[in-house]
Order: structure tokens, then C-alpha cells, then sequence
């Protein structure tokens, strides 16, 4: 008999309940609401939203609109953003995770304190994600985005150095940047890092490699453009080789090998519990013949 667990710390983080549970509230009101960008990287729950009359909007559309009511994401925006939407009369109802709005706060409070010596602002994160866009645009587009170790080349050890993290990378990697910035960085020059992680986000890593590790076989569920599922996914595997990463319940195809008997089910911080439970039943019905 197969037994199937769903790991209970995985699923929606407060910053993306709390942007979901504004755009249902708005949408109970209208019947058209924009959101710019997806309210979150998980396909399957951008349609459910976009099906009781959520719009995704990019920003070469929302520079378009007027007059109307966007919805800005968990994620946070440069003040170019606001500064559009002032400029052409459009109602902002801000999302912004109350983690990434004090870190956007911090990096703009350092760039204006430290622009005129010549600093250099330092983002740990990925490139294009949309809370990184709205870390640099804290800094007039001047702070320089780090993804790994390599990318240290770009900065000059003989400046200044004021380093940051996207809310959602690893421990691990940070603690790496900052270890080769120290090897490298000149004598007497300043440097100062600020671990601005979100805990609720890095105390689950433990928690899934115990739980990828406490199992035969674990499907991890997360939308394609999850930077956070990428990386939770990776930690999974490396404590279960037999993880895999899968978007839908139907991804799930064949039968588990014989000797498979815990199998668990784990996900991102922008999974949907109901999404997980789909995948769990899945897996039993799939598996049905083979027990």
C-alpha cells in the first residue's frame, strides 16, 4: 500500500495570501481587475483568479491605461511604477509584501546615504525577477544584480561594497557571495552586507530536506517561473535524489517502481494547497492498479 503525505509547511507564503486575498476582494466588487504581472508564478492559479475577472497586464499596457484599478503583486514595483500611475490617474491597490517594502526602503535609504562617495549597491538575486526590478529601481537603476560567484568579476574590490539579497535566494548562496567579497575586497575599503532573506521562505529548507530525505519518492509541485520553486526544488533533490519537480497533476503518468511505498508531496511558496491535494489524489489513483 502506497502511503502519500503532503508536507504541511509547504504552499503559499503570507506575501502571496495576502495579494490573492486583495485581488478576491476586489473582484467580489467588479468585475475587472488588473494585475500587473502574475499575481503569482504558478499557472494554474493565475487562471483560477483570471477566471473570476483578474487581468495580467505587463507594464507596456499598464503605461496605456487610465483611469482604472491595477493590483501590484507580492513582489513590489520601482517608483516608476507609482509615478505612471499618478501621472494617469489609475488607482493602485498595493500588494507589496511587507517584507520586500521594508528591504525596498533599506536599499533606497543606503543608495541616497552612500550614492555621492561612490558605493556600490550589490543585489543578490535573479536577474529580471520582478522584486529584483524593484530593488534596482530603488537605486536609479544603478545597483549591480549578482546571481552567482562568477558574477563578482563585474564589481570593483577597490570601492566600496553594500550588499543585499532578494528575499527568496538561499542562505547558502549569500553566505558564499559574501565569503569571496571578503577574499577579494581591498584593505581598509568598507564593506557591509545586510541578510535581508525572508525567514519564513529560508526555515523551510530545513524542514523539506528532512521531509524530501523521510520519504521513498517525492513529487515537488511549482509553477515554471517559480524562482523559489527552482531553488527549493534543488534542496529537495539533493537530500532525495528521487524528487521530482512536476507543474499539474497530470504530469503524473506512470505507475511508482515496486519498491515504493512513502511517497511525498511538497511545494513553493507560490504552490496552492489545492493544488497539492490534486496532486496527492492523483498519485493514489494512478498507482490504484499497482497496489
Amino acid at each position: 500500500m502506497i502511503e502519500v503525505e503532503i508536507d504541511k509547511s509547504s504552499g503559499f507564503c503570507f506575501g502571496v495570501v495576502t495579494a490573492i486575498e486583495s485581488a478576491e476582494r476586489e473582484l467580489a466588487t467588479t468585475d475587472t481587475l488588473y494585475c500587473l504581472g502574475d499575481i503569482v508564478h504558478n499557472s494554474l492559479e493565475v487562471e483560477r483568479l483570471q477566471r473570476l475577472g483578474l487581468r495580467t497586464i505587463e507594464h507596456d499596457e499598464f503605461a496605456t491605461l487610465r483611469g482604472q484599478k491595477v493590483l501590484l503583486r507580492a513582489h513590489g514595483e520601482p517608483p516608476s511604477t507609482y509615478e505612471t500611475a499618478r501621472r494617469n490617474g489609475i488607482t493602485i491597490v498595493d500588494a507589496t509584501c511587507p517584507v520586500v517594502l521594508r528591504l525596498q526602503r533599506k536599499i533606497h535609504k543606503c543608495y541616497e546615504e552612500r550614492k555621492a562617495g561612490g558605493a556600490q549597491l550589490v543585489i543578490y538575486g535573479k536577474k529580471g525577477h520582478a522584486e529584483v526590478n524593484g530593488l534596482v529601481g530603488q537605486t536609479d537603476g544603478t545597483a549591480i544584480v549578482i546571481e552567482k560567484t562568477e558574477d563578482l568579476d563585474r564589481l570593483d574590490f577597490n570601492r566600496p561594497i553594500y550588499l543585499f539579497s532578494q528575499t527568496t535566494k538561499s542562505l547558502d548562496g549569500f553566505q558564499a557571495i559574501i565569503a569571496k567579497i571578503r577574499e577579494r575586497i581591498a584593505d581598509g575599503v568598507a564593506f557591509e552586507y545586510h541578510d535581508t532573506i525572508c525567514r519564513q521562505v529560508a526555515n523551510r529548507l530545513p524542514h523539506l530536506k528532512e521531509f524530501a530525505s523521510s520519504h521513498d519518492w517525492v513529487y515537488f509541485v511549482a509553477g515554471k517561473k517559480s524562482s523559489n520553486g527552482k531553488m527549493l526544488f534543488e534542496e529537495c533533490r539533493k537530500a532525495n535524489p528521487r524528487t521530482f519537480f512536476i507543474s499539474d497533476a497530470d504530469d503524473i503518468r506512470e505507475p511508482l517502481p515496486a519498491d515504493v511505498r512513502k511517497v511525498g508531496v511538497c511545494g513553493a511558496t507560490s504552490t496552492p494547497k489545492w493544488l497539492m491535494e490534486e496532486v496527492a489524489e492523483r498519485i493514489k489513483s494512478v498507482n490504484m492498479t499497482s497496489l
